[in-house]
């Protein structure tokens, strides 16, 4: 029920055969060359530091966001309870 079909005729070999390259004289690639100046570092580290910074700050503010939540939810409790 759940095997797989296979085809009645086996596939036919690759057209292309690979023929091994001359062993003597490796291939050498050439990197493109990249040059980073200094405004794109100092771009970068920048940017970093101000996402960080923002990261922070919107930390702080849900931690402080938090317990004011928690203080006027036990202050309306006790009030509830007199």
């Amino acid at each position: 029920m759940f095997l797989p079909k296979y085809p009645d005729t086996p596939t036919p070999p690759p057209a292309h055969t690979h023929t091994p390259a001359d062993q003597a004289a490796p291939v050498r690639r050439s990197l493109p060359a990249v040059s980073i100046s200094t405004g794109a570092v100092a771009a970068v580290v920048v940017g970093g530091v101000v996402l960080t910074a923002l990261l922070a700050a919107v930390a702080v503010s849900a931690i402080s966001v938090a317990i004011a939540a928690v203080v006027l939810r036990s202050l309306i409790r006790e009030q509830h309870r007199r």
